[in-house]
């Protein structure tokens, strides 16, 4: 990232504080491919002194204003197209949008595309999933089936499993759901490996498929919090919002109200020890969202479908609101359904 620290940290914070986590999933293949966007998007909210994690993805079509793009609203996917054209950086850029999305600081992130997906499930010799119901996408021009039930998964059809979202009953949260799974299989096996050099290998073998913040001195702090993290303690947030295409040019858009936004921003703003605030970075007062709602309800999926698979155009291959620039296509054809 293009900075030293948060704008929403006063200092620099080290893995012992509270810390949150961006994870980012690009929709190309390859590093050379410098017009990607954020396929997927999952803030963790890590406490080391409460011992927990918070989970939150969003659904890459959520719309909102994107940050150095002059108070343009879009999809948060464009965040990364946007970052580059105000010379911010695409990473920076995202960062900087879910930021302000949820008034909360983001002090690391990783970033991972295709390739580096593949190639870290491969090194780790595999994950094991549970299907919760048969499907069949194209991956990469070949077709790949999953039964239900127990799968044990090398890296290209982990990709799939983890990319498919148009054929589950739940849209984006049944696909959200099957990324932490693997994510947390994933995590788990780095944190079980106990030799730096080892991880440093892996992550070397990658190249520039995967980039992130934190230093490779710091991994064992990391790995030593995670270790100390209960399975029940790590928690998923539910962002709730509404597809829609009520707009002059019947693009579909996931929106989400304010007072979601608020809640979200208070259970994470917890989660980190830090104070209540509004949307807008003043103090808080009042009840909370997150007190009125504790218990969060599954998102609503809309029939916002169409083409969700597309990884260039979004869903339906739509575009930005009239009056934007639209972000290129990143040439990634026949990735999923």
């Amino acid at each position: 990232m293009n900075r030293e620290k948060s704008k929403k940290r006063e200092e620099k914070v080290t893995l012992e504080d509270p810390f949150t986590v961006l994870l980012i999933g690009t929709d190309v293949k390859k590093a050379s491919n410098e017009n990607w966007r954020p396929d997927v998007l999952m803030v963790a909210a890590v406490n080391p002194k409460k011992k927990s994690i918070k989970m939150i993805s969003i659904p890459r079509d959520t719309y909102t204003e994107i940050a150095n793009a002059n108070g343009a609203k879009n999809k948060i996917n464009s965040s990364a197209y946007y970052g580059k054209k105000a010379g911010v950086g695409p990473v920076t850029n995202t960062v900087e949008t879910v930021e302000e999305l949820f008034n909360i600081p983001i002090d690391h992130y990783a970033k991972i595309n295709f390739s580096g997906f593949i190639e870290i499930v491969d090194a780790l010799g595999g994950v094991e999933v549970n299907s919760k119901f048969p499907f069949t996408m194209r991956l990469f021009n070949k077709m790949q089936h999953y039964e239900k039930g127990t799968l044990q998964l090398d890296g290209e059809r982990a990709l799939g499993y983890v990319r498919m979202r148009k054929q589950d009953p739940r849209g984006d949260l049944g696909r959200n759901e099957r990324q932490r799974e693997v994510l947390q299989e994933l995590v788990g096996k780095m944190v079980s490996i106990k030799s730096v050099t080892k991880i440093d290998d892996i992550l070397k073998s990658v190249g520039d498929n995967v980039t992130y913040s934190i230093k490779l001195n710091e991994l064992p702090a990391l790995q030593s919090t995670y270790r100390e993290i209960p399975k029940d303690h790590i928690d998923t947030i539910q962002l709730q919002g509404q597809n829609s295409n009520d707009n002059p040019k019947g693009i579909w858009y996931y929106h989400i109200t304010d007072q979601e936004r608020l809640r979200v921003s208070h259970i994470l703003q917890k989660q980190l020890d830090l104070p209540l605030e509004t949307l807008e970075g003043e103090e808080f007062q009042g009840t909370s969202p997150a007190e009125e709602n504790s218990e969060s309800s599954d998102q609503q999926e809309g029939p916002g479908t169409p083409g969700e698979e597309n990884p260039s155009g979004g869903a339906n291959g739509t575009q930005p609101d009239q009056g934007q620039e639209t972000p290129p296509s990143n040439g990634i054809n026949n990735v999923g359904q």
